[in-house]
């Protein structure tokens, strides 16, 4: 399988100390796309300690991803990187299927899928 989602040693150290904080060393990272935002679509990651058959799995730094098979085209190829700034960190998503965008920059739409737009 090609890899959908591409985690860089940056994000998988944050993830790994969320997880370290929040004890949940043995969950899985779960990467998703809800209908919603500006622009239809928006991300979503949190951590899950289930498995469903729909999903598909990778690991990349020690981290297992966990995409639903619904959400994998639309994030393949997705960077998940983390941000350090003067401003304070956090993660930034570079989704090469995104064909537009909101100014917050969470909300997203790809040529195929449009989601659900709500008002900003």
């Amino acid at each position: 399988m090609t890899e959908t989602v591409i985690l860089t040693e940056a994000a998988a150290f944050h993830v790994k100390e969320m997880m370290r904080e929040n004890e949940e060393e043995n969950a899985f990272l779960r990467v998703a796309v809800h209908g919603g935002g500006c622009s239809g679509l928006s991300y979503g990651m949190g951590f899950t300690h289930e498995i469903e058959q729909q999903d598909v799995t990778l690991s990349q730094h020690g981290i297992t991803i966990v995409v639903s098979k619904d959400d994998a085209p639309i994030l393949n190829g997705t960077e998940i990187d983390y941000k350090q700034s003067l401003m304070g960190g956090g993660f930034t998503i570079n989704n090469p299927n995104a064909i537009a965008s909101c100014g917050c920059g969470s909300s997203f739409r790809t040529a195929t899928k449009v989601g659900t737009p709500e008002n900003c």
